[in-house]
């Protein structure tokens, strides 16, 4: 029977990616090419609930910074 997220006490480490996506990887295993820690780990609600604080605006990183073209 799969574990039910409440139950799940595996650590895991929040990850980030170059647009600033976030997601979260077992602690125990190599981070995948593309992402690197964003400095949080513990229980996956712990990391998901870190994600919801700090992840205010799903947009892109390219769509969000200026591009630095002509002002409008």
């Amino acid at each position: 029977m799969p574990e039910r997220d409440d139950d799940d006490q595996r650590q895991y480490r929040v990850v980030i990616n170059h647009e600033e996506y976030y997601s979260i990887w077992p602690a125990d295993r190599e981070i995948p090419a593309g992402w690197k820690d964003a400095g949080k780990s513990g229980t996956k609600k712990e990391c998901l609930a870190h994600i919801k604080e700090v992840w205010t605006d799903m947009r892109p990183l390219s769509i969000r910074k200026p591009s630095g073209g002509p002002a409008k």
